[in-house]
């Protein structure tokens, strides 16, 4: 079987990846104290003014970047300098007056948007956030335009300085609020003002690089479309793909409308305890969101590789990078999913001791088991894409979703079931959404992955890991209980006894990594054309004696 570029896989989004990484390791430094900082039903009111911006995000630069890219690629190509600043000049433009209505929408409704999510208290978070959207649109500009010069590292960059801004000035500001005995909702809204914050700064950075960058532009004496034509053709290559970017987000805010509503309006909790309990399930949801935030670096990737291989109609190496992709993604996915199932109450005592430890222990074993279905989208998602299918993937995405809202509002609204029916919609969408683009991946690609050969050997080495890793917190746990200072019932003893907790939890993952690891290599999951396809993969391969 013929083997992939080795650079166009792993290697072909390197800066990118790099990027993506530091960002998500700053992002959960600054969700998982803020969730110990906030309480319940102020992290409640931080994540409902945070989806609010999210779909309004979506709206305004969700397919624009790629279409400013796209055509600045392609003009650049061309030696078409006029043209590339024609496309910036109206790309700006464009998206400065989305950024406009969509600040504007969050800065002058608030109210009304807080009652609309069914969460008053929520008014400050979304009043503070506002200004964040208009931020995030010349930088998406700029963005696009660096991406289609192939510059990643001004992007990279910048990520990165949103996210170390979001963990500086958020949880500092969370915690001065906090320190002189403001009212939780407030507390809130400065933890999200540090995203505000963060989108200013890396707005700044964006243009000054790209400032720099077009006074180094050598002169052409091409002739520019049209802005009208410019502007026809953005809309046209980023309308579609807005609107399947939209559909999560949508979703997203429907769902956390619905849920507080069914409690308050159908389970009888009054707004305080539907807050609280939202909050709960926010910060599960906190934990869960990790795995699934690893696979991005893989799904930069997936997409050039494959299409690459398509454009030569080479289909068993397209076949055979997708089927690497969903292994590697069952590799590093089922343990860590299975392992949040697993250790779900410990972890939630260990990361936030203050919020309702057992049920948030109990959303995040069910929530874990959703992540690897997340991955699983996400990977296939793209390798959906890479094949033009991007209609199936949107088509399965709201089979998904509809699910989801669905169960929601009948979980929810029983006072026996409540935040925990969130949890189990949560679970059935991505299993359903990541069923669909498998099972359609098997019957219409014109070479499709073995799943047995993908799925077989990982979940049996995850497996034995998760039986593992209980058995040894479970040991552990029962032997530092029975300990005279870790049982005691004083002030002490519980400190002690959270001492107990975090070192059974570290010491059940190390010996699970252990086992894991052990057990990949002893059943030969992971293959020689997997780690080929890795930077210096023919030597690792070696080393490893992999066939």
């Amino acid at each position: 079987m013929p083997k992939p570029r080795k650079d166009s896989f792993f290697g072909g989004a390197a800066v990118l990846a790099a990027a993506i990484v530091v960002v998500k390791v700053l992002g959960a430094m600054y969700k998982i104290p803020l969730g110990s900082l906030l309480t319940d039903a102020a992290f409640a009111d931080f994540n409902t003014a945070y989806y609010i911006y999210s779909l309004l995000l979506v709206i305004s630069t969700g397919g624009l970047p790629i279409a400013v890219s796209k055509m600045v690629s392609e003009a650049t190509a061309l030696n078409r300098g006029n043209q590339v600043k024609q496309v910036i000049h109206v790309a700006m433009l464009t998206f400065c007056v989305m950024g406009v209505i969509g600040s504007s929408i969050m800065l002058f409704f608030p109210k009304q948007l807080a009652d609309v999510m069914h969460n008053t208290h929520s008014y400050w978070s979304i009043l503070v956030l506002a200004p964040a959207v208009f931020f995030i649109c010349p930088m998406a500009a700029t963005r696009g335009y660096f991406q289609g010069h192939s510059i990643m590292g001004p992007t990279a960059i910048s990520q990165v300085i949103e996210a170390a801004g979001k963990l500086v000035f958020g949880l500092s500001l969370a915690w001065i609020l906090k320190a002189n005995g403001a009212d939780e909702s407030i507390c809130a809204a400065g933890a999200i003002a540090g995203v505000t914050i963060s989108s200013a700064l890396g707005m700044l950075f964006m243009l000054y690089c790209y400032r720099n960058h077009r006074l180094g532009l050598a002169k052409t004496q091409d002739r520019p479309d049209s802005a009208q034509q410019i502007f026809k053709t953005l809309l046209i290559l980023a309308i579609p793909i807005t609107l399947s970017s939209s559909v999560m987000s949508i979703a997203n805010l429907i769902d956390a409308s619905l849920i507080q509503g069914q409690l308050q309006n159908v389970a009888g909790y009054t707004e305080q305890e539907a807050r609280t309990l939202k909050g709960v399930f926010d910060k599960a949801v906190t934990l869960y969101n990790l795995p699934s935030q690893i696979m991005l670096a893989l799904t930069i990737s997936i997409i050039p590789a494959v299409s690459s291989a398509l454009s030569l109609k080479k289909y068993r190496q397209a076949a055979q990078v997708s089927e690497t992709a969903l292994r590697t993604t069952a590799l590093l996915i089922i343990p860590a999913g299975l392992g949040l199932s697993v250790l779900g109450e410990p972890i939630i005592r260990l990361l936030y001791p203050t919020t309702d430890v057992e049920l948030a222990g109990y959303i995040l074993s069910i929530l874990g088991i959703a992540a690897i279905f997340v991955c699983l989208m996400q990977v296939s998602n793209s390798i959906l894409q890479a094949y033009r299918l991007m209609h199936i993937a949107l088509f399965t995405t709201i089979i998904g979703c509809t699910l989801k809202v669905v169960m929601n509002f009948i979980l929810v609204a029983n006072p026996d079931i409540n935040i925990r029916g969130a949890a189990f919609s949560t679970l059935c969408c991505f299993g359903l959404i990541a069923f669909l683009n498998l099972a359609y991946m098997k019957f219409a690609l014109p070479a499709s992955p073995n799943y047995l050969r993908v799925f077989y050997k990982p979940f049996v080495c995850a497996g034995n890991m998760a039986l593992a890793v209980w058995a040894v917190y479970g040991l552990l746990s029962k032997v530092l209980a029975n300990i005279g200072p870790f049982g005691a019932e004083t002030d002490a003893g519980l400190e002690l006894s959270r001492l107990g907790n975090a070192a059974a939890v570290a010491f059940a993952i190390l010996v699970g990594v252990v086992i894991y690891f052990i057990l990949v290599f002893l059943t030969q999951a992971i293959s020689k054309d997997d780690v080929a396809l890795m930077p210096k993969g023919d030597k690792i391969a070696k080393i490893l004696h992999l066939q």
